[in-house]
């Protein structure tokens, strides 16, 4: 699985339950994560495909880095893997600041931490890697340093306010959860239970929709801006797990429209830019796009497939996994099989070649999900 093999083609689908149709997922290539990745941590930018030490890390890149070496290790077995897993676990361990019981998140490549405490997105990426960790680590030593590291945080990050952050942490409590469905009996006495602050946020998460929401506009904010699916993809699974079928409802509406309002007339996925976004109201803006949109959509399809038992949504997952090999508004493929990375993003005038961390990660947790589906699926 660690090779590089040949792109999906464009009239392939993933229909469960007939395995022979998913015989054009790629191969998982971790090359130029391996590339990306020193004795601290994975590297957040590129020079094409030089990796930049300027810009040194960051906990967001290292805790999706973490959750893909979770994800090969199940897939391949953790040995054969050949990703430092530990590593990335050190990277978050290391950035947990015991002083406010928070986690930083950029680091200089000299390893200076240049803030005390790092953005309510990266907290609740670092909640979900943990969660993560908690139900799929390899051995005891890496569960339960994930769980002591994930109950040290909660606390912290139990006041959270904005959306994505709320709903990276619903995904992280969910895995934790999965482990242990009744809290760990050794948590400190302090630390929020897991259950109830999942059911509040996921909660939270409904009311900002059912509060802005609309006929013609069924989202949460006035303006779409980043990683959108992962509100969708935590109403989901927070729902589901709270027997709210109006909470997945809601997700599954949700992502519905993202995806209609990101389907070109030719059919393929033309994402929503960053320069500008999607205001109600308004227009879409067409460039940049980002390979991070594209994992979000992939991700949470997935998500939806299990949840509602309807293939329609894992063959929406892959057609926007053809956002990377083509099936894009340049016709561009974004991934670089030279190297095993993905360029950074479609601009107006072309694709962005620089293969920074959050890119390659997009492509290669996509690649990851798809085969933990199809193996579920098996």
């Amino acid at each position: 699985m660690l090779a590089c093999m040949d792109s999906p083609g464009k009239d392939d689908v993933l229909v469960p339950g007939k395995p022979d149709r998913w015989g054009s997922i790629p191969q998982a290539d971790v090359r130029h994560l391996l590339k990306m990745t020193d004795c601290t941590g994975m590297f957040q930018h590129a020079l094409y495909s030089v990796p930049d030490p300027r810009h040194g890390y960051c906990i967001d890149d290292n805790a999706r880095a973490l959750i893909a070496a979770l994800l090969l290790g199940r897939l391949t077995g953790q040995e054969s893997s050949g990703v430092p897993l530990h590593r990335y676990l050190m990277f978050l361990l290391y950035a947990y600041n015991e002083s406010t019981g928070t986690f930083r998140n950029f680091m200089s490549y000299d390893r200076r931490w240049l803030e005390a405490v790092g953005s309510p997105d990266s907290q609740g990426r670092a909640i979900w890697a943990l969660g993560f960790a908690v139900s799929h680590a390899p051995d005891e030593d890496i569960r339960d340093l994930a769980c002591e590291l994930f109950h040290k945080a909660l606390p912290g990050v139990s006041g959270f306010c904005d959306l994505r952050s709320r709903a990276f942490a619903v995904l992280g409590l969910e895995h934790y959860l999965k482990r242990y469905p009744d809290h760990h009996p050794d948590s400190p006495s302090d630390s929020p239970r897991a259950d109830a602050l999942r059911d509040r946020y996921t909660s939270e998460l409904f009311s900002a929709f059912t509060e802005h929401a609309s006929d013609d506009w069924p989202w949460c904010e006035d303006l779409v801006i980043y990683d959108n699916a992962k509100l969708c993809h935590a109403l989901l699974v927070g729902g589901r797990s709270m027997g709210r079928d109006d909470m997945v409802e809601q997700g599954l509406r949700s992502l519905g429209w993202l995806l209609d309002v990101q389907r070109a007339p030719g059919g393929h996925l033309s994402i929503i830019g960053n320069a500008g976004w999607l205001p109600r109201g308004g227009e879409k803006a067409g460039f940049d796009q980002q390979p991070l949109e594209a994992h979000a959509l992939v991700h949470a399809c997935l998500t939806a497939a299990t949840v509602s038992g309807d293939p329609k949504w894992a063959n929406e997952a892959w057609r926007c996994f053809q956002w990377f090999t083509g099936g894009n508004d340049l016709g561009a493929v974004l991934y670089a099989p030279q190297t095993g990375g993905c360029m950074d993003g479609l601009e107006r005038d072309g694709v962005n070649r620089n293969q920074g961390a959050e890119s390659t990660l997009a492509y290669l947790l996509s690649v990851l999900e798809l085969h933990t589906y199809r193996a579920s699926m098996a």
